[in-house]
């Protein structure tokens, strides 16, 4: 889970404009700092299933939403990759 400060540091670091919260860019970026803090989570904790299938559901919507940026906007997609160091 992701505290209210990491949170806007985040969307801050990503955001297209001031009032910007929900552009693709955004929810990759959310996505991507909870899929790093559950993952460190389930190497600590093995036997958390619940918290695997929740890891899973958040890596297909990040996909899902890479997905969209990459057919709408490769400039913005690419900028984005590199940005959070992803690999496709």
């Amino acid at each position: 889970m992701l505290t209210t400060k990491k949170k806007t540091a985040v969307i801050k670091d990503s955001a297209r404009h001031d009032t910007d919260t929900g552009s693709a860019d955004v929810q990759v970026s959310l996505l991507s700092k909870q899929i790093d803090e559950l993952a460190k989570h389930l190497k600590k904790n093995p036997k958390d299933v619940h918290s695997r299938r929740g890891l899973l559901q958040m890596v297909a919507d990040r996909r899902a939403h890479l997905r969209y940026l990459e057919t709408s906007d490769k400039r913005r997609y690419s900028a984005l990759i590199k940005k959070l160091g992803l690999k496709k």
